[in-house]
């Protein structure tokens, strides 16, 4: 079973549409200036939700995909 999720307070979108990423949720994911990040939408609430991920998070998550899409298809073949 997962970690439970961890709230770290709320933000407001300021004139130019961006936010601030609470510091807490920054040291957390080892969030510094200048990293880039992967916002998607879920499929909960209408496509009302984001998640954000560190770009080299994401990256790690879409190999470990891969190789598992992989391996059902040679399965499945």
């Amino acid at each position: 079973m997962g970690s439970p999720k961890k709230f770290y307070g709320k933000v407001s979108v300021g004139t130019k549409g961006q936010i601030v990423i609470p510091v807490e949720a920054r040291k957390a994911m080892d969030i510094k200036p200048g990293d880039n990040l992967i916002i998607i939408s879920g499929p909960l609430h209408q496509n009302k939700m984001i998640s954000i991920f560190p770009e080299n998070e994401f990256n790690k998550f879409l190999k470990f995909f891969e190789k598992h899409v992989a391996s059902l298809k040679k399965a499945a073949s």
